[in-house]
């Protein structure tokens, strides 16, 4: 995984919604490559956030990839309007999804890039057989429903288990890790085979924008 591009992807949960479009052309300018939304509905995580008409914002805001990460329970009936709303990649729990290998494919069919996400509890267990239909695996090191949280320490070990399996296969999907990831430990992480960061208060809550995404990058890259 060592190969593999650093992918800086700001979550807009920390962003001021009263600048939305600025804070997102602010980012991007600042050198991010995805912007991360995060999607809560108040039943699967404790929290709500946003819908389809913040994508269908964020679209106009950039032509950046837009990482959509639905932390929701029955997460089939949204996929299209998800989709319509302009995602680049939508990521789906496997806690949350009955038929997995169905949801991915439905995702894929839409044109959107496929991502599966596991929760800190989660075992890899539950999407060691459709690895081969996914672009992207989301390892949270946090429990998920609010931002500025800690990262918890046992998910290294489980992004290293993660990449030993994808090795194994022969597949080479990104790895997103997602929950208290700052520039002081983002190189832990990417030692362990992470190439994907996302980053909420760490990067919105910083004086400088680029210079934080700037540090994360490199820490990131002489790690690998």
């Amino acid at each position: 995984m060592g190969d593999k591009k650093i992918i800086i992807a700001p979550s807009i949960l920390s962003a001021d919604y009263g600048i939305l479009a600025d804070e997102i052309e602010a980012v991007e300018g600042a050198g991010a490559d995805w912007i991360h939304v995060d999607v809560m509905d108040g039943r699967f995580v404790p929290n709500i956030t946003i819908g389809p008409i913040i994508v269908e914002a964020a679209r106009r805001a950039t032509d950046l990839t837009l990482d959509v990460h639905l932390m929701i329970e029955d997460p089939d009936r949204h996929i299209d309007a998800f989709v319509d709303a302009g995602s680049d990649m939508i990521v789906v729990h496997a806690e949350t999804c009955r038929h997995l290998h169905r949801t991915l494919q439905y995702i894929r069919s839409r044109g959107c890039r496929a991502g599966a996400a596991l929760n800190p509890a989660t075992p890899l267990a539950c999407v060691e057989n459709v690895l081969g239909d996914l672009d992207m695996v989301l390892i949270m090191s946090v429990n998920p429903g609010f931002g500025g949280q800690t990262c918890i320490p046992s998910a290294l070990p489980k992004i290293e288990a993660l990449c030993a399996m994808l090795g194994s296969q022969g597949l080479s999907p990104d790895v997103q890790v997602d929950g208290g990831i700052k520039p002081d430990n983002i190189a832990d992480v990417a030692a362990c085979g992470a190439n994907a960061f996302v980053a909420g208060s760490a990067i919105f809550g910083s004086d400088d924008y680029a210079e934080t995404i700037s540090l994360m990058r490199e820490r990131a890259a002489g790690a690998q």
